[in-house]
């Protein structure tokens, strides 16, 4: 029994990682994958996995320690890390396919891959030169899986100085992944000033106090639920982008366009798991169809199956069209990111302009993502049928998972935002 903001807060089960030891052995038997297109390959192995019981350990809604162990087994979370210190070394547009792949299996363990490697490459963006090798070599040495308390609707979570060390104090309401963490990535703003810091830290410590109050209808088992940071202390070394010696931001580091990047990174993350989710409906639901839906009866020309139904034809049909368009896209945007990171991370010298750009990219994927996530995921009851309903079949847990993770980042806003680059030039 652990105790947050003055009330007990019962500890959840958690999943055991036994029940993976088979694939533990085949992937350590295996070396790392080299090429993008191994990578994908793991990533299409993993969500075969994870596929097979997705809808029965959704409804257990245990802690994920077993598939957070399946995903550093399989050498996912290294995808992005320096070669050097035994990373993959790929790029952002393979990250973002490897995500959509794992996200087709289990929209949970997507959304908790993708948001891991946002998180450790938060150094590579707002962290200086030294900073971030430092980190990659933590991560990557360890296989590091890092969670992050970061929300920026939440302004509690004050920093205060003590000398060679800085405090983090306050609350988020959620914390993708932290519970079953190695590391956690602190953010809040620094006492008298408008500045934010970034820090990652140990999960494992008594300052930080987890509600394990997350019962959301979607997205389950990422275990986002809220969390309490109590004086956690970092080294002022260890702040992201600052001067230890003044105590004040880098400008060099933070002023500049290129630390903004860690926005549109995170939110083509987002677009990537939503098509992989609707991706897995899509799959799930087709196969549903050919065992188990009857043709209507009550009409002049009834069909010999439900998969020769017209408007079940029509319908996939549909979906998959839809679905291609918004990969396509979203490949392009991915494209876009890897190569802004790659041309210019040595000087980090973007512009604003060509960052905004970018931006424009990853909302109008924001955009078709999901429109055509929540389209498909709910469509595919009317090519299934009405036993397709029942809660032992699972089928309705793509949607949750899409609604869920869609109400917290609105769409509404990059409707907005695509209106005002058409309007007047005006980026995000």
């Amino acid at each position: 029994m652990v105790t947050t903001n003055g009330y007990p807060a019962e500890v959840p089960p958690s999943t055991d990682p036994a029940v993976y030891d088979e694939q533990y052995q085949k992937f350590s038997d295996q070396p790392l994958p080299s090429k993008p297109g191994q990578w994908i390959q793991r990533a299409i192995g993993v969500s075969t996995i994870l596929a097979k019981d997705a809808a029965v350990r959704e409804k257990e809604n245990r802690s994920p320690v077993a598939e957070i162990s399946l995903l550093k087994s399989s050498g996912l979370l290294k995808l992005l890390g320096p070669q050097k210190y035994g990373g993959g070394g790929q790029g952002w547009d393979v990250a973002y396919k490897v995500i959509r792949e794992v996200a087709k299996g289990d929209g949970s363990l997507g959304m908790l891959l993708g948001y891991h490697l946002l998180w450790s490459w938060t150094s590579a963006v707002v962290g200086t030169d030294e900073q971030n090798d430092r980190t990659q070599k933590l991560i990557i040495e360890n296989n590091y899986f890092v969670g992050g308390a970061v929300n920026p609707r939440d302004h509690d979570q004050k920093i205060t100085d003590d000398g060679d060390h800085v405090i983090f104090s306050g609350f988020k309401n959620f914390n993708t992944g932290g519970v079953i963490s190695d590391l956690t990535v602190l953010e809040g703003v620094y006492e008298d000033t408008d500045k934010h810091i970034f820090a990652l830290v140990p999960t494992n410590q008594p300052a930080i106090i987890f509600s394990h109050n997350w019962d959301n209808i979607g997205l389950r088992l990422t275990k986002s639920g809220s969390v309490k940071i109590d004086n956690v202390r970092v080294l002022w070394t260890d702040a992201l982008g600052w001067d230890p010696q003044t105590k004040a931001p880098l400008e060099k580091i933070l002023t500049i366009p290129w630390a903004t990047l860690l926005l549109p990174t995170i939110q083509l993350v987002f677009s990537n798991f939503y098509i992989g989710i609707a991706l897995g409906a899509l799959d799930f639901a087709s196969k549903y169809t050919a065992k188990n839906t009857r043709p209507w009866p009550f009409t002049p020309n009834p069909a010999n199956s439900g998969t020769s139904e017209p408007y079940v034809l029509q319908r996939y049909g549909s979906f998959l069209a839809h679905l291609r368009a918004a990969e396509a896209l979203a490949d392009v945007a991915g494209q876009k990111i890897a190569d802004i990171y790659i041309q210019h991370k040595a000087d980090r010298d973007i512009s604003a302009t060509e960052r905004g750009n970018v931006a424009e990219w990853v909302a109008s994927v924001k955009v078709v993502a999901t429109d055509t996530a929540l389209r498909v995921t709910s469509g595919v009851f009317e090519v299934t049928g009405a036993r397709a309903t029942a809660a032992k079949v699972g089928l309705d847990r793509f949607w949750r998972d899409v609604r869920t993770h869609t109400l917290h980042d609105l769409v509404a806003y990059k409707y907005e935002e695509l209106g005002r680059i058409v309007s007047y030039y005006r980026f995000p």
